[in-house]
């Protein structure tokens, strides 16, 4: 379990982070609709918080 983990989850979290932060970044730069930076921010905050549960069960795994 451990393996599919941080094989496949935590790589993909993370990545879904910065994809998420990368688009509420250039939206922001841009000067485009501050409704959808606000909302990019959101799905960055829950997705980060996704993203430590996985990290925390994949330390968990490989612990016991």
């Amino acid at each position: 379990m451990a393996d599919l983990l941080s094989g496949y989850a935590v790589p993909a979290a993370v990545g879904a982070v910065a994809v998420v932060l990368i688009l509420g970044l250039f939206n922001m730069m841009r000067g485009g609709d501050p409704n959808r930076s606000q909302k990019l921010m959101r799905w960055r905050v829950g997705l980060q918080f996704v993203a430590i549960v996985i990290i925390m069960a994949t330390v968990w795994a490989m612990g016991s």
